[in-house]
């Protein structure tokens, strides 16, 4: 059973591990403006990821309020990073395509 103070302590690894990620292995040609929104980027995936709900575009969109090119340009980094896998899904329609992303395992087993 997980209790209160095991989630608070979970959280504080999970940001310090997202800023040693970012900050700490900086991609080729990367500006800090970038990794900075890599970071914010990765604090609302961690709370979706909590709350339970699919971290699909769309979804990050209508919480963050970006466009679809602005949520990529920081999700895309994380991806090359191997912090999130992309799935290929079927839309919430389900006759289209959607990005859907998760956290790799290896992300959560740095926590433990």
């Amino acid at each position: 059973m997980t209790g209160a103070f095991d989630v608070h302590r979970q959280s504080k690894l999970f940001s310090a591990y997202a800023l040693q990620e970012v900050f700490g292995k900086p991609i080729e040609a990367e500006t800090p403006q970038s990794r900075l929104k890599q970071v914010g980027m990765l604090t609302v995936l961690y709370m979706m990821h909590q709350n339970h709900q699919k971290l699909t575009l769309s979804n990050i969109i209508e919480i963050t309020g970006l466009t679809r090119n602005g949520a990529a340009e920081s999700i895309n980094p994380l991806i090359q990073r191997g912090i999130l896998t992309e799935t290929i899904v079927k839309n919430s329609m389900g006759r289209g395509t959607a990005r859907q992303f998760e956290f790799s395992a290896s992300v959560f087993d740095r926590l433990t």
